[in-house]
């Protein structure tokens, strides 16, 4: 039996407690834990929330909560901290077994393999099953507080090169009602171009894709540039998940690099854009045809 006493004096700090598990508060998100906010006790000293505590679910370890930041947007403070954002989307075996669509669900994680966000997708079943994957949706990202800390919204929008004047867009808030950027198609006769823009739409980055969007037994890269298109500063890839998994389901992971000192605001655009270009051309389903980003 250990004692019950205090430490000896000269026992050693630890900088972070032992992984908690707490279940997660936001409906839609499914079973996974979020870490919760201490609270005083009437009468008492209000205790201030604990920072940098990972939490575990599963083998998830989430990524410690980094401190405020000033003009920061809340829930982007781990953006601050990053170049680096793998997307993985989840398995859904019901999509599997019935060939009906379901809200799709991703887990963002750092380059060490830490939670950083999750991210659910919020659209009715009429929608996701007759519009397939030009539906309009809303997706909220979720930090490990359990707080939505990024939205993202697509209106339905057509991506055909014969309808230049009403091509894809996402707006990105964070946190949601506050719009920090856009991500809008740019028309091209064969090449995947998109621009991402701030809260005023100034054009701020370019992407650009390849002229023939196949993932087969190979990453695709779609590089981030400067306006003039001149230096490349970021990518977004998406990665080879091997045949069972591309020929069966149209489930993605994505990888997202740009540079430590972007601001948090255009990282979160940037993740915005991953999902878009995810659904124009990787969201498959039952049409094979999305494979080559044809409608």
């Amino acid at each position: 039996f250990y004692s019950l006493g205090p430490p000896p004096a000269t026992a050693p700090a630890v900088p972070y407690g032992s992984p908690q598990h707490v279940p997660g508060t936001y409906q839609g998100a499914g079973n996974y834990a979020f870490q919760a906010q201490p609270m005083g006790f009437p009468g008492g000293p209000a205790v201030p929330p604990v920072q940098n505590q990972p939490i575990m679910q599963e083998g998830t370890i989430w990524m410690p909560i980094p401190p405020s930041i000033p003009n920061c947007p809340p829930g982007l403070e781990y953006l601050t901290q990053i170049d680096q954002i793998l997307i993985h989307q989840q398995i859904e075996l019901l999509e599997i077994l019935t060939g009906f669509e379901t809200n799709n669900k991703y887990e963002l994680k750092n380059a060490l393999g830490q939670r950083v966000y999750f991210a659910a997708e919020e659209t009715d079943c009429l929608t996701r099953n007759c519009c397939g994957p030009a539906r309009p949706f809303t997706i909220r990202i979720l930090d490990n507080l359990g707080r939505v800390v990024i939205m993202l919204e697509r209106p339905l929008r057509c991506s055909s090169c014969c309808c230049p004047c009403c091509l894809q867009e996402v707006e990105v808030q964070a946190p949601p009602g506050t719009t920090v950027g856009y991500v809008v198609q740019n028309w091209h006769a064969c090449l995947p171009k998109f621009t991402i823009q701030d809260d005023k739409k100034t054009d701020i980055l370019k992407i650009s894709g390849p002229c023939v969007v196949c993932s087969c037994c190979e990453d695709v890269h779609f590089e981030v540039k400067s306006l003039d298109e001149t230096c490349t500063i970021g990518r977004i890839s998406k990665h080879w998940t091997g045949f069972v998994k591309e020929a069966f389901t149209d489930v993605d992971n994505f990888g997202i690099t740009f540079p430590m000192d972007l601001d948090v605001k255009m990282k979160a655009v940037m993740i915005g854009a991953c999902f878009l270009i995810d659904f124009m051309f990787f969201e498959h389903g039952s049409d094979r045809n999305q494979r080559t980003g044809v409608w």
